[in-house]
């Protein structure tokens, strides 16, 4: 189908790589369908890009790359509203504040996107009780390509 983006013009994308967010993203709670796209040669920053709103586009990334020791636990609302079943079948995304010069970029800890790979079920968790922040320096220690996942 074809959609029209932030970043890219109009573009194809295949129906099955739609992930639906069932209460949106906060903020844009009206907007359920989103695709990532690639927005770098090497895979490390995608937009989230709405499928019904060309406006809307994140740019995300695995915040493993730059937070190897990134941890948090999910609760069960979340994980059933993923549809959870298998660990290895869920990504984790950071929201990046893109700021210029890009050195000077953030990433939103507190607020990790998760999403179930194989149902293309996605949800934005907001922590509590936690020491994350919603703007971390995005561009600091390198580490954890291991817990990478494209």
């Amino acid at each position: 189908m074809k959609i029209e983006t932030k970043y890219f013009g109009q573009i194809n994308v295949e129906r099955d790589g739609i992930i639906h967010f069932e209460q949106g993203l906060p903020g844009f709670e009206s907007y359920q369908d989103f695709v990532l796209l690639p927005v770098d040669e090497d895979g490390v920053y995608s937009a989230l890009q709405s499928v019904e709103e060309p406006g809307i586009a994140l740019i995300v990334t695995n915040p493993y790359l730059f937070y190897k020791d990134y941890e948090f636990d999910l609760d069960e609302k979340s994980l059933e509203d993923v549809q959870l079943e298998r660990a290895e079948d869920i990504a984790v995304y950071s929201v990046i504040t893109v700021q210029e010069p890009f050195t000077q970029s953030t990433l939103n800890l507190q607020a990790p996107v998760i999403v179930n790979i194989e149902k293309k079920l996605g949800k934005q968790v907001i922590l509590h009780d936690t020491s994350y922040r919603t703007k971390h320096p995005l561009l600091q220690e390198q580490g954890g390509e291991a817990h990478a996942r494209p």
